[in-house]
């Protein structure tokens, strides 16, 4: 088949109606001017599906921007093709790395509302305006497209993946009163205020959590909205990527993230434990010797290990919060 054909094809799929003027009639009729809204697409490898997600994005925003994420197939070239920018990687850096760049252009075109979605087709660019509406109303600075928000938006995926997903949401809500249902979602919109506030530092997938905690400390407005999702329709290929082991990412750039933000509750407290603990063992050595006149090995080792763990703990965490603070004054002179 042609790539015309394939083009033609495409578009009878297509959802109906401009986002455009589905925003300025619906939404807010007082608009005096329309929002610039720019799709984002990661994408790697998905020379199969790039071609319909960018033709569908096309139909809801003003522009469609494309990072390819160090590909060795066609996908670059398609999406270019269709009429999308696209930013090349040499190489392959992960999503978070991708999450960079697409954020950077937004931010240098002056976007109103940035939308990303994934390459693989498993979200619906006819929802973009679904994302979008709490945006240009004023609601958020920040909207997820939520699986667990209704049941149709999980009605396809599979259960150890709404395991996974539902697990690191309650990580990254803690004790947080805003919460989120679905953290992993790729299917998102950011005002401008969100796009000056947030940056993404993680390369790999755990920079979805990332943005979300960076939000709730720039005091961003979050919401969620319905959204659908395919899997196992036959349009949409399994995920390329070993789901214990993205699991597994996630949760490691999770904790690695809260140690960064709060070293001395997370590194300190348990640091200043071990300490103790090590100096009770080395009371109870003492006593011993005292009596028996013999080192008792076993407390002895455990006494140094403590120390020795406490110790290294204690001036990790004091050397974190050090530098955290100073990147803070850095950040505020800025």
């Amino acid at each position: 088949m042609t790539l015309t054909e394939n083009k033609s094809l495409l578009e009878k799929d297509m959802f109906s109606g401009d986002l455009r003027a589905e925003i300025s009639i619906k939404v807010d009729e007082s608009l005096e001017s329309k929002p610039f809204v720019i799709v984002a697409i990661p994408a790697c490898n998905e020379e199969n599906t790039i071609a319909k997600v960018v033709l569908l994005a096309q139909k809801h925003a003003d522009k469609v921007l494309v990072c390819d994420d160090g590909s060795n197939d066609m996908t670059a070239e398609i999406a270019e093709s269709l009429g999308a920018e696209v930013i090349r990687h040499e190489e392959n850096i992960g999503y978070g790395a991708a999450l960079q760049s697409l954020f950077r252009r937004a931010r240098e075109l002056n976007a109103d509302v940035l939308v990303t979605l994934d390459a693989d087709g498993q979200h619906d660019p006819g929802e973009i305006f679904t994302v979008v509406k709490p945006i240009v109303k004023g609601k958020a600075d920040v909207v997820i497209g939520s699986r667990f928000v209704d049941a149709n938006g999980t009605a396809e995926m599979p259960l150890y993946r709404q395991l996974g997903a539902r697990l690191i949401a309650k990580l990254v809500n803690g004790r947080s009163k805003k919460r989120v249902s679905d953290a992993q979602s790729g299917f998102r919109a950011y005002n401008r205020k969100a796009l000056e506030h947030l940056s993404v530092i993680e390369a790999g997938m755990g920079a979805s959590v990332e943005i979300l905690l960076d939000a709730r400390k720039s005091d961003l407005k979050i919401c969620e909205v319905p959204c659908s999702c395919k899997y196992h329709n036959g349009e949409v290929a399994p995920s390329k990527e070993n789901p214990v082991m993205h699991g597994m990412g996630v949760v490691a750039s999770l904790i690695r993230l809260i140690v960064e933000e709060k070293p001395l509750m997370i590194l300190g407290i348990p640091g200043l434990l071990c300490l103790f603990a090590g100096i009770a063992f080395g009371v109870w050595m003492l006593q011993l010797y005292a009596i028996e006149h013999q080192i008792v090995t076993n407390i002895a080792l455990a006494s140094i290990a403590f120390v020795l763990i406490g110790f290294f703990m204690l001036s990790t965490a004091i050397t974190l919060y050090a530098i955290s603070r100073l990147s803070k004054r850095i950040n505020g002179k800025h």
